[in-house]
C-alpha cells in the first residue's frame, strides 16, 4: 500500500508596522523577499507557528489580526507542493533578521523590494484589495 502524499503546511504573515509591512530576504534558495513565515511544526498550531516564525525571521513579536487566506496551488513553492494558511498582524519595533532570513526591513506597500518569492507577489495584491474593499478574497 502506498503511503499518501499530501501538501505541507506552512504559514505566512502580512506584519503590518508603522511605515509598511515586513519582508525578509531568504538566506536559502529560493532566494529573493518574502512574508516572514514556514513551515508549521507537528502538534503545532497554525496561530503559534504563525507568531513563532515572525518571532524567528524578524525578531517581533506579532499580533494575529485575521486570516487572509489559504494558498494552495501546487506550484507555488519550487521545492515541493507546500500549502499556506496567511494571516494579517500588527507589532511594534524595528525588525531584525534571525534564523533562515538574511535580512528583514519595513517597506511601504507602493515600494516592494524584488524579487518577490513564492505567490507573495499574489498574496500582496490580495491584501491591498483587502485593504481598499474590506473584502476578503475569494477561494479559487
Amino acid at each position: 500500500m502506498q503511503a499518501p502524499r499530501n501538501p505541507f503546511p506552512t504559514v505566512d504573515v502580512i506584519v503590518e508596522v508603522p511605515g509598511g509591512i515586513v519582508l525578509v530576504e531568504r538566506r536559502n534558495p529560493p532566494r529573493g523577499w518574502a512574508l516572514p513565515g514556514g513551515f508549521v511544526d507537528y502538534g503545532e498550531t497554525v496561530e503559534d507557528a504563525a507568531r513563532r516564525e515572525v518571532r524567528e525571521e524578524t525578531g517581533l513579536e506579532v499580533s494575529l489580526a485575521t486570516l487572509l487566506g489559504v494558498y494552495s496551488e501546487p506550484s507555488r513553492d519550487p521545492r515541493q507542493h507546500n500549502l499556506s494558511v496567511v494571516y494579517i498582524g500588527t507589532s511594534q519595533g524595528a525588525p531584525r533578521a534571525g534564523d533562515d532570513a538574511s535580512r528583514a526591513e519595513v517597506f511601504p506597500l507602493d515600494a516592494l523590494p524584488s524579487p518577490l518569492c513564492f505567490d507573495h507577489a499574489r498574496i500582496l495584491d490580495d491584501y491591498r484589495r483587502f485593504q481598499a474593499t474590506g473584502q476578503l478574497p475569494a477561494p479559487r
